[in-house]
Parts: C-alpha cells; sequence; structure tokens
C-alpha cells in the first residue's frame, strides 16, 4: 500500500497515510484538526548506494531544500522543520 503525504489548508499540518491507490484522492481527516480539507501533496525521495567498502553516497534525491515536499520548510510534523 503507497504511503502518501498531505497537508491541511486550514490548520497546514503535513502528515502521511498508508492509503490504498483508489483512495489517495479521496477526503482524509486531518490529524491535528480533524478537518477533512487536506490536500495530497507531491511526495520526494532519495536513493542511497553502498560500495563494497560498506561507505554508502546519495545517489539522488528531490528534495532541493530543507523540510519535506509538504513543509517545503516550514513549521511540519511530518519531518519536523
Amino acid at each position: 500500500m503507497p504511503l502518501y503525504e498531505y497537508r491541511c489548508t486550514d490548520c497546514q499540518t503535513c502528515f502521511e497515510a498508508l492509503r490504498p491507490m483508489r483512495e489517495s484522492n479521496s477526503p482524509i481527516s486531518c490529524p491535528r484538526c480533524a478537518s477533512l480539507s487536506a490536500q495530497r501533496q507531491i511526495s520526494t525521495f532519495a536513493a542511497i548506494s553502498k560500495s563494497n567498502g560498506d561507505s554508502s553516497r546519495l545517489v539522488t534525491s528531490s528534495q532541493s531544500g530543507g523540510g519535506c515536499a509538504s513543509c517545503r520548510g516550514g513549521s511540519c510534523a511530518t519531518c519536523g522543520h
């Protein structure tokens, strides 16, 4: 089941939810204010590669700044920014 990121348009809370793909755009209750006005956000990702020497390196990341895709570096319950 995919993990989706949401942002409440009433209280600006960022949160994640495991939901079936068919429900990804269905209304979901905000965990902070219980509003049903949360909108799905574009998620970011990072890929880490391990070499033979057990060192790891960042291969790619779609995140260009601080914070998650939902908060963009603002106040966010999801990533702590």
